[in-house]
């Protein structure tokens, strides 16, 4: 099986031993890699957002909590070892959250940011950076900006690093 179908597979399997937990899988975000005699299994997660009200587009949505991290690659490592998905060859599986580096390129990913400030590059190449305090299926509302930004009107968005955050929790 090459690494392509692989994660795809593994993706199933992965989704479905967190299918009762509040965690997704990032889309396209589990690799498999040779690491010599290993493979190397990344999976990246994040908060499921399916279960917020739909008009809600307001509200923060909590990060991953280690030990949420912690259960879930218990609950993975259980069920890719409780399939034939790897195979007889050992493999390294990590999971984590998705990093601040990783691009935001879907609604859902928007949502999760509520709240954060981001630096957004619009399509006629314009950039802002503020703080995003709406995120709904289509749209999105940043600080100090009087219009609504059409999700489609993004070209690239990306999280920013905050050492002190205005609500006086540190990020």
């Amino acid at each position: 099986m090459d690494a392509r179908a692989a994660a795809a597979t593994i993706t199933q399997h992965t989704s479905a031993a967190l299918l009762d937990t509040d965690l997704d899988v990032v889309v396209d975000a589990v690799t498999v890699q040779e690491a010599g005699r290993r493979r190397l299994v990344r999976v990246l997660l994040a908060r499921d957002v399916s279960g917020l009200a739909p008009d809600d587009t307001t509200s923060p949505v909590a990060p991953l909590s280690l030990d949420e991290v912690s259960a879930a690659t218990r609950a993975v490592s259980e069920a890719l070892d409780g399939s034939d998905v790897m195979g007889e060859r050992s493999y390294t599986l990590e999971v984590s959250s998705a990093g601040l580096d990783r691009p935001l390129t879907t609604p859902d990913q928007f949502r999760r940011n509520v709240g954060r400030l981001v630096r957004l590059t619009r399509e006629d190449g314009s950039a802002v950076t503020a703080r995003l305090l709406e995120a709904g299926p289509d749209h999105l509302r940043l600080e100090d900006q009087p219009e609504p930004i059409a999700v489609d009107d993004v070209a690239k968005a990306q999280v920013q690093v905050e050492f002190t955050r205005p609500d006086g929790k540190d990020a």
